[in-house]
């Protein structure tokens, strides 16, 4: 049997020369591109409030990430999903109703060609809040999402047509003291 077909060739030939038995190979550490770009876009959010443009002055108090992703151990998981987390829940919320729409759900991606697919949670999430009357979108990369929020705050507000119901259940939080 010659040296390139012993068994213990192909082993041989993957280790590297560098690495002792024993030690893991090291990957490069994964970059969180979405997240990054994500960050850029809500600092540039905070500018435009801080500069009184229309889309900060609108939009900057009202906009909200949901903490959905990243990792975590299987009982922050389970728990995390017992308190109501939910697979597919868009990135980001904008808390005002604009253009005859209840409010805003985008779906944040990395720009091309860092941009992940959309899973199928997340396109069910879309659907659904495109059918209870919010306006659902998916921005891929920071200039897309800017887009988005500076058409949506150029909208005027929703108008509710008539007096809305009152709940009679829950604590009276407008009496309570500071």
């Amino acid at each position: 049997m010659s040296w390139a077909t012993h068994p213990s060739a192909k082993v041989a030939a993957c280790k590297s020369p560098n690495r002792t038995a024993g030690q893991a190979r090291k990957s490069a550490p994964r970059i969180d591109r979405e997240g990054l770009e994500q960050k850029v876009l809500i600092r540039w959010l905070y500018a435009q409030q801080q500069n009184g443009m229309q889309v900060g002055q609108l939009l900057g108090g009202v906009v909200y990430h949901v903490p959905n992703g990243g990792q975590r151990n299987k009982k922050t998981a389970a728990d995390l999903k017992m308190q109501g987390v939910r697979a597919g829940v868009s990135d980001l919320v904008v808390a005002t109703a604009r253009g005859g729409y209840h409010g805003l759900y985008i779906e944040f991606k990395a720009a091309p060609p860092h941009d992940a697919a959309l899973a199928k949670s997340q396109r069910e999430w879309l659907e659904k809040m495109e059918a209870n009357g919010y306006l659902a979108v998916l921005a891929k990369g920071v200039d897309e999402a800017k887009a988005v929020l500076v058409a949506y705050a150029s909208w005027p507000e929703t108008v509710v047509a008539g007096e809305p119901e009152v709940m009679p259940y829950g604590s009276e939080w407008r009496k309570a003291s500071a």
